[in-house]
């Protein structure tokens, strides 16, 4: 019997370990669920990105690549008399809200990943008098209807990463 190593974690996205599969209809099986996986991640932002713009934001960034990590999502918008709100959106998708739902998935290590992508991009792209923060959006794929949870300024920058 073939052994297939999978992690599953609220702490990271899972991914499952291909190499080890020898049987290669096993193999494919496994990357199929893992593109569906992808896909449902693709719409969920799309879904997040349109919820953004009708409430004002406008999208600077798209899936911003430090590495091995990355922002989801760059959003914009000028607020009067306080300059540009910036916020680094991470966006979770689920197909329901089984087992804590999407949010909860934000644990300190993924906030510690998007705190260190948010430097980088700080120190490329800041400008004078802006102001950031860190949205998370889950978004509930369901059946017949898509939820939408925005919780802005979901946790604080963190100084030592």
């Amino acid at each position: 019997m073939s052994k297939i190593c999978a992690e599953t974690s609220a702490k990271k996205q899972s991914h499952v370990k291909l190499s080890g599969v020898p049987d290669p209809q096993l193999r494919g099986i496994l990357t199929r669920m893992s593109m569906a996986k992808q896909a449902m991640g693709i719409r969920g932002e799309r879904v997040a990105e349109k919820w953004l713009r009708v409430h004002g934001w406008e999208i600077v960034e798209r899936r911003f690549r430090n590495g091995r990590r990355d922002l989801d999502l760059v959003a914009t918008r000028v607020e009067p008399d306080s300059g540009r709100t910036v916020a680094f959106v991470e966006v979770k998708t689920r197909r329901s809200a089984d087992f804590g739902g999407p949010v909860s998935a934000v644990n300190w290590r993924k906030q510690r990943e998007l705190s260190r992508s948010a430097k980088v991009w700080i120190s490329r792209f800041q400008k004078a008098g802006d102001t950031f923060r860190f949205d998370v959006i889950g978004v509930i794929l369901g059946a017949e209807n898509v939820r939408v949870q925005h919780v802005e300024n979901a946790f604080l920058l963190q100084a030592k990463t």
